[in-house]
C-alpha cells in the first residue's frame, strides 16, 4: 500500500506563481492567453470562424477580456443544434479527430473531444486548495460511462497532484463502504448527496465512520452544497469538504478553497458575468450569466454561456490567492435545471411524454428530501384508464431512457397543471 506522507492540508498551492499573481499582472497574462486562442481558434475551429465572420470580426479585433464583448455568446442548445448540422463536434474541435485520444457524450447528446494529454489545471488546483495532497488514496465516485466528468477530468486531476485513484464509479454503496474501510482511503469524489448514502450505508452495516473509516478530504460538485449538509457529513467523517463548479463543455469555473470563501476562478480559464438578455460585461457585485472561455485548443470554445447565474468578487481571499471568485451559483437564466448532477431540458420532458398518447398535460416537480433531490413526473391524462399502475411503470421506465435519472409519475385530477406552466418546476431551497 502506497506510503501514506505528513501533511497539512490546509496551506499551500498548486501553482504558486499562478494562483498569487497580482491583478494587473493577471490581467496582462490572461489577455496575452486570450489573444493566442483567438488567433487559433480563428485558423483551426470552423465554428468559430463562422461565428466571428457573422459579426465582421477578425482575430486582432480582440485583444482584451472587454474585447470579448463583440463575440456572440455561445449556449448550449446552439452546441447541440450545430452538432446535429456537422457532425460530431458542431465545427468547434480545434484538432482533427484523428488526433483526439478519446470521444465523451453528454446529455443532449453533446458529444466532447478528449485530447490526448489532458492539460486543464482547474480541477487540479481545486482539489490541492480543498486539503488533496500526494499520496492520497481517493475513491472517484463519478461516473466512468460516457461523459467526460470522471475519467478525463477527475481522473487525471488526481493523478496531475499524485494521488493513487480507485475508480468506483457511482452505486454499489456497500461495495464503496467496504474498499473506504480496506483501503483507508482518504479522499473522497462524487456527489454529496451520495457520500450522505455512504455514510448512511457505513453506519446500518455496523462501521464506527471516523475509527473504521480514515476519509479526510472530500472533492464535490454537480450538486448544490447546502452548509448544512457540508457540517453533517464533516463532522459524521472528521473530513474536509470543499465544492467546484463548472461544465462537461468547459471544465472547471470554480473552486473553493480552505477558507470556504466563495469559489475561486481557475488560471485557464477566463470567466464572465453578463447581462443575459445583452452579453454584455457587469461589474463586480452584480448578479449575471457566467460565461465562460478556455484556453483549450482541441476545443476552444469561446464565450461559452452556461445558463448558470451568479455574482464575481475581486475582494482579497485570506488563503492568498489573488483570482476573482464566484459568490454561489444562484440558479438557472432558463428551464433547464440540475437533478442529481445530471442537467434536465424541458425538450427531454417533451420527448417523455410522446412516448405515451395518454397524456394530456405534464409537468417535472424537482424537489429536496433530506439532503437528497426529487423529481416527480406530474401527468394529466386525457382520460381515466384501467391499470393506470402498469402506465406509470411505462412513463418511468421512459424517464429513466431518456433523461438517465429515476422519477416518480404521480397521475393529477384534470385541471391541476394550468395551462402555460414551466415544465420544470424547481421547488428546492437552499440556505
Amino acid at each position: 500500500m502506497p506510503k501514506q506522507y505528513p501533511m497539512d492540508r490546509t496551506i499551500g498551492f498548486l501553482k504558486k506563481n499562478l494562483e498569487t499573481m497580482p491583478h494587473k499582472k493577471r490581467l496582462e497574462y490572461l489577455n496575452q492567453k486570450l489573444r493566442g486562442i483567438i488567433q487559433y481558434a480563428y485558423k483551426n475551429s470552423v465554428a468559430f470562424k463562422n461565428k466571428m465572420d457573422s459579426v465582421g470580426l477578425k482575430p486582432k479585433d480582440i485583444q482584451t477580456i472587454k474585447d470579448l464583448e463583440k463575440i456572440p455568446i455561445t449556449k448550449k442548445a446552439e452546441l447541440v443544434e450545430l452538432q446535429r448540422k456537422n457532425p460530431p463536434f458542431g465545427g468547434f474541435e480545434g484538432v482533427p479527430i484523428t488526433e483526439l485520444r478519446r470521444i465523451f457524450i453528454s446529455p443532449g447528446p453533446i458529444y466532447e473531444p478528449g485530447e490526448m494529454e489532458y492539460l486543464e489545471m482547474g480541477w487540479a488546483q481545486g482539489m490541492y486548495a480543498g486539503g488533496f495532497r500526494p499520496g492520497d488514496i481517493v475513491i472517484n465516485t463519478f461516473s466512468y460511462h460516457m461523459v467526460p466528468f470522471a475519467l478525463h477530468m477527475v481522473d487525471n486531476s488526481l493523478h496531475r497532484i499524485g494521488c493513487v485513484v480507485i475508480p468506483t464509479g457511482v452505486g454499489n454503496t456497500e461495495q464503496q463502504v467496504n474498499i473506504l474501510k480496506n483501503f483507508k482511503a482518504t479522499g473522497f469524489c462524487g456527489t454529496p448527496s451520495f457520500l450522505l448514502n455512504i455514510a448512511e450505508k457505513a453506519v446500518e452495516m455496523g462501521f464506527d465512520l471516523k475509527k473504521d473509516m480514515n476519509l479526510k478530504v472530500g472533492f464535490v460538485a454537480a450538486e448544490m452544497l447546502p452548509e448544512s449538509l457540508r457540517s453533517k457529513l464533516e463532522e459524521k467523517f472528521g473530513m474536509i469538504i470543499r465544492q467546484t463548479y463548472g461544465t462537461a463543455d468547459i471544465g472547471c469555473l470554480g473552486y473553493e478553497c480552505i477558507k470556504k470563501n466563495g469559489m475561486h476562478i481557475p488560471d485557464d480559464k477566463i470567466v464572465e458575468i453578463v447581462d443575459p438578455e445583452t452579453g454584455k460585461q457587469l461589474d463586480p457585485g452584480k448578479t449575471g450569466e457566467i460565461v465562460a472561455t478556455t484556453f483549450n485548443k482541441v476545443y476552444p470554445l469561446i464565450r461559452f454561456g452556461t445558463g448558470d447565474l451568479s455574482i464575481i468578487t475581486e475582494t482579497p481571499c485570506p488563503c492568498g490567492r489573488t483570482s476573482p471568485r464566484l459568490i454561489k451559483i444562484l440558479g438557472r437564466v432558463d428551464q433547464v435545471t440540475k437533478v442529481r448532477g445530471l442537467f434536465v431540458h424541458p425538450g427531454q420532458a417533451d420527448e417523455v411524454a410522446s412516448k405515451h398518447p395518454q397524456i394530456a398535460k405534464y409537468q417535472v416537480v424537482v424537489t429536496r428530501r433530506e439532503h437528497k433531490d426529487e423529481m416527480t413526473f406530474k401527468v394529466e391524462l386525457k382520460e381515466e384508464i384501467p391499470q393506470s399502475e402498469k402506465l406509470k411503470e411505462e412513463i418511468e421506465r421512459s424517464i429513466r431512457d431518456v433523461m438517465k435519472l429515476r422519477g416518480e409519475v404521480q397521475f393529477v385530477p384534470r385541471g391541476s397543471i394550468p395551462e402555460g406552466v414551466k415544465k420544470i418546476e424547481d421547488q428546492r431551497t437552499w440556505e
